[in-house]
């Protein structure tokens, strides 16, 4: 039997629907939004995971598209869903509002001019779809020519600010109804102008958009928002009383961003990979929403993707790859060695406590290290697991969810890591090293070790690959690494070009206890010895070796010769 096809990207419901794409069904959200009835809701999860389609399954239930056909068309795309079976109350609420749907993800532009052209775009495009119903709406000349300026892009600024509240109007008019107001991804412009240095232009453009709108409307039914963040109400919601803010903390609406447990075995079991579960969980699941442990769903339908081509496809970091991962690159490149130990403690598995602050902007992103591990958990690269009040502050307690993320951290890190080794100056280390100064060279390595963020335990792997990475610089020599070789061959050799220059033979050793670090060194240039590591140097014509015992403990080194 022909398998549903995945719906990779696909965030538009009614092509979802009609093309017989699998579907996770997230009806009941429109349960929950009517029971609840909020004025104005705000949605605020982390990036891929469905609030752009949960918008458009909003806009094909409410819309009243002024078209007979159409909205019955749009009623059948619910047909065997779980909100049908919800009761009249709710399936009478279809079709019956006029919609205003609209995204900022297009505000993604290097300046605020370009910026602002593609929010007036946006609003352009909206305007025009309700173009053939102008004649209804019984608009003065006055007015009808601003509805033409806004059609065709040429709208003052002023204009543009209060755009939604007049459109509102209009189509209130025409429809005899309030207005629905949808608004996806709200926060885009604001996070792209503070990272490219126009943060209090947007902001206030932001603000008199949304304010119009959602404050002073008159024509308004109600509005629902998506983001990634929660903005400070101070800085964009100035004076609006009725948001309901529904954060990755709040109880209510846990299920319908991310798939559930089940929903993940389900969709497993339709496709034959249920044996693949436990790998799902590992990389793609831990992410707490109020009380519900839910999955990415932009990685496990990937996955599920992958896995359907080929049965043994190992699991990627999707949702890494979607994203430049600018937040924790800030904090690694800002960490200090307390930072460091905390991100050091994370990647092992083990958790840290924060205060939490729901309501900061992107100017306050790096104004302490607090703000920055709020905007990796509010943002997806932390996970909730546990709570307490201190007096009037709230305290989480994070960790990272799962291995995708994990991945990311470790990424950011290496890449840090090259960086820093490049702009820094090493000669001190390289020239200890051509002239025996183990001394020096135990310093040196000491130093950097305590300004790198290690992640995989301490063990002789890591300080293989670390000792290998501040080496690579050193221009006379080539470096043979023999992390995988097996016996027989010392841990790292650098040799010069010329066999009339000089080589060095480094061994590595791990020592359990501070106090073993001597007696390490001296295990390591003893297996030198007896292992004959210099015997095929000596055979290619090079007569001036050293040989180097290096023995770590934790962010200690100890070298001897």
């Amino acid at each position: 039997m022909t398998k549903k096809p995945l719906p990779v990207g696909v965030e538009d419901f009614e092509k979802l629907i009609r093309n017989h794409y699998y579907y996770v069904d997230k009806t009941l959200f429109i349960r929950e939004l009517l029971d609840k009835k909020g004025d104005v809701s705000l949605f605020t999860r982390p990036r891929r995971f469905g609030k752009t389609l949960t918008l458009s399954m909003l806009k094909y239930f409410f819309e009243n598209t002024g078209n007979e056909e159409k909205n019955r068309q749009n009623r059948n795309l619910f047909e065997g869903l779980a909100i049908c079976s919800a009761g009249d109350i709710y399936t009478e609420q279809m079709g019956k509002y006029p919609v205003i749907s609209i995204s900022l993800k297009s505000a993604k532009q290097p300046d605020f001019s370009q910026a602002f052209y593609a929010v007036q775009e946006a609003v352009s495009q909206v305007y025009k779809l309700h173009e053939p119903f102008l004649g209804k709406m019984h608009l003065n000349p006055q007015e009808e020519l601003r509805y033409i300026r806004m059609t065709r892009m040429e709208a003052a600024r002023e204009e543009c600010n209060t755009s939604l509240r007049f459109l509102s109007e209009c189509l209130n008019k025409v429809y005899k109804s309030k207005v629905i107001i949808l608004l996806d991804e709200y926060d885009v412009p604001l996070e792209n102008a503070y990272f490219s240095g126009f943060y209090n232009e947007m902001a206030e453009f932001v603000r008199s958009l949304l304010e119009s709108a959602l404050k002073t409307n008159p024509y308004l039914e109600f509005a629902v928002i998506t983001g990634c963040l929660r903005i400070s109400k101070e800085s964009i919601f100035t004076g609006l009383n009725n948001l309901d803010i529904n954060s990755i903390l709040a109880v209510s609406y846990g299920e319908y961003f991310g798939f559930t447990q089940a929903e993940v075995e389900q969709m497993l079991l339709y496709y034959g990979c249920e044996d693949k579960k436990d790998i799902m969980r590992h990389w793609y699941d831990g992410y707490c929403f109020g009380d519900e442990e839910v999955y990415n769903p932009w990685s496990v339908i990937k996955f599920t993707k992958d896995l359907c081509a080929d049965r043994e496809a190992f699991p990627s970091p999707y949702w890494a790859n979607t994203s430049s991962n600018s937040i924790v690159r800030g904090l690694v490149e800002r960490s200090d060695i307390s930072v460091r130990g905390e991100l050091e403690s994370l990647i092992e598995g083990n958790t840290i406590e924060k205060p939490v602050h729901e309501d900061i902007t992107y100017e306050d992103v790096y104004q302490s290290e607090d703000n920055l591990w709020n905007f990796l958990f509010f943002t997806g690269y932390l996970k909730q697991t546990g709570r307490r009040m201190v007096g009037e502050t709230q305290y989480i307690e994070m960790a990272i969810p799962n291995a995708e993320v994990r991945y990311i951290y470790k990424n950011t890190i290496l890449s840090w890591f090259d960086r820093k080794i490049r702009d820094t100056d090493l000669s001190q280390l390289y020239e200890a090293i051509e002239n025996g100064d183990f001394m020096v060279m135990e310093e040196q390595i000491s130093r950097q070790l305590q300004d790198t963020i290690s992640f995989y335990d301490y063990a002789e792997s890591y300080y293989h690959g670390f000792l290998t990475g501040i080496l690579k610089n050193i221009s006379k020599y080539r470096i043979l690494s023999n992390r995988e070789s097996g016996k027989g061959r010392p841990d790292i050799i650098l040799k010069t070009p010329s066999i009339r220059g000089q080589a060095v033979i480094l061994e590595i050793k791990v020592s359990g206890k501070f106090s073993d670090m001597e007696k390490m060194c001296m295990s390591a240039l003893r297996q030198i010895e007896e292992q004959k590591y210099d015997a095929e140097l000596r055979n290619e014509g090079y007569t001036n070796i050293l040989k180097y015992g290096i023995c770590f403990y934790k962010k200690e080194c100890m070298v001897r010769m």
